[in-house]
């Protein structure tokens, strides 16, 4: 698989030139997440499902089994106008109130969980010197890479995503390459998943909390896997406005760097990478 199918952060050069378990009954599925901050949510019943892909062709996709824990995230990603709310800025390149906020990186995206979490009372899940998660905490963080996972699939028997197979039901369900040539759309557009979650698929890209490792699905935990303690580079899932039918599957992982630090390196130049938030059910 060529991981740069997908998109690619302009470096030096550019500038030089399965199926699923029925859910368990957990947590509070009949509240639908009325945030403090307003921000619509959906309640996402524990449950267990097949991750990953049985293509043998895709090594950092094993199929594996899966336990997560019942958990809240928002049905939309973050948009551009609660962004801003928020955090006093915009820093998205293709405008609109209600696009997906993008050209995000993984700590600012951090950032703006702490301060939803501030804003609501709640416990902050990010230690802003270490940027380590704490679980235990109420307030809101990114989501693991097998939640999110979990959530796009929403309990869909298909192999690659709620809708099934097919490049037309693709169409009318994600914006990706066959259908949006240039730029970001407002969120919820497209239909949603069987949990009532919009554009878990194509959009914008997004962050989960989890360090990328090719091999990680080879010795992961089977309930509520959190990713490698350390690594180079955060993963994001979900495909994008410029991205191909395979990137948009379920089950296709790909990575960026937290940060871009380095001159040679633009933060997210064309726009692709954006965000939801999570917070744990508490009984």
């Amino acid at each position: 698989m060529n991981k740069r199918c997908v998109y690619g952060l302009l470096g030096c050069a550019a500038w030089l030139a399965g199926c699923g378990a029925p859910p368990e009954k957990s947590g509070d599925q009949s509240r639908p997440g009325a945030a403090g901050s307003g921000i619509e949510m959906a309640a996402v019943p524990a449950g267990s499902f097949a991750m990953g892909s049985a293509n043998q062709d895709e090594p950092d996709q094993k199929l594996h089994q899966v336990q997560v824990s019942a958990f809240f995230i928002d049905k939309y990603p973050v948009t551009q106008e609660v962004y801003e709310k928020w955090m006093g800025k915009n820093p998205s390149l293709w405008r609109g109130a209600r696009n997906p906020v993008e050209q995000i990186r993984w700590r600012e995206a951090a950032a703006f969980c702490n301060a939803r979490s501030r804003a609501e009372g709640l416990r902050l899940a990010y230690d802003t010197n270490t940027w380590a998660c704490d679980f235990d905490a109420d307030g809101y963080r990114l989501p693991t890479e097998a939640e999110y996972e979990y959530a796009l699939r929403a309990g869909s028997a298909s192999a690659d995503d709620w809708f099934g197979n097919s490049p037309e039901e693709l169409k009318r369900h994600a914006w990706f390459k066959g259908n949006s040539p240039r730029g970001t759309h407002p969120v919820g557009e497209k239909p949603p998943n069987n949990w009532g979650l919009c554009d878990m698929v194509g959009n914008v890209w997004e962050w989960c909390n989890d360090w990328y490792q090719q091999d990680y699905y080879q010795h992961s935990p089977v309930r509520d896997p959190r990713g490698p303690a350390t690594g180079q580079n955060r993963v994001v899932r979900g495909g994008c406005w410029n991205s191909k039918p395979d990137c948009c599957r379920a089950a296709y992982r790909y990575y960026e760097m937290p940060a871009y630090t380095d001159t040679c390196f633009a933060k997210d130049l064309h726009g692709q990478i954006g965000f939801r938030c999570v917070k744990k059910q508490t009984p």
